[in-house]
């Protein structure tokens, strides 16, 4: 397993928090209506209110999906990496490789959950030492 492999499920989080972000915008416009000008001045024509509704409609149920499509691919990562975890041989490993790849923690906030004087550095390096051992078995 490589630190890329392993951070999967951080970069898919952030692609559904980007994707609801922007579905609560969309929301806000359809809830929104737009209201007519009677300044009386002439205007040049524009799209028909009803065919941008729909449009933004269409638009928020294929965002729902793929949220929801995305959240799954997410609960199958985090399946994965929990099962990968599992097989670590040494507990305080298993509680960083946890916090870091499973809950998304800073290096920094994993080294201060874990505490006993660890640092954001020894954490990581705890880590990077652990992936490098287990592919040199592998080799």
């Amino acid at each position: 397993m490589t630190v890329k492999e392993l951070s999967q499920l951080y970069w898919l989080k952030r692609e559904v928090a980007m994707d609801e972000k922007r579905l609560l915008e969309l929301e806000e416009l359809a809830l929104s209506p737009k209201t007519p000008n009677y300044d009386g001045m002439p205007h040049a024509p524009s799209l028909d209110h009803d065919a941008v509704m729909v449009n933004t409609v269409e638009e928020i149920l294929d965002l729902k999906a793929l949220i929801m499509a995305k959240k799954l691919r997410c609960f199958k990562e985090q399946l994965r990496l929990e099962e990968y975890i599992a097989a670590v041989p040494d507990s305080l490993t298993r509680q960083i490789f946890t916090l870091r790849f499973i809950e998304c923690l800073s290096w920094a906030k994993v080294a201060a959950q874990i505490g006993g004087g660890n640092t954001d550095t020894a954490v990581r390096l705890r880590v990077y030492r652990y992936l490098k051992l287990e592919k040199s078995e592998i080799d």
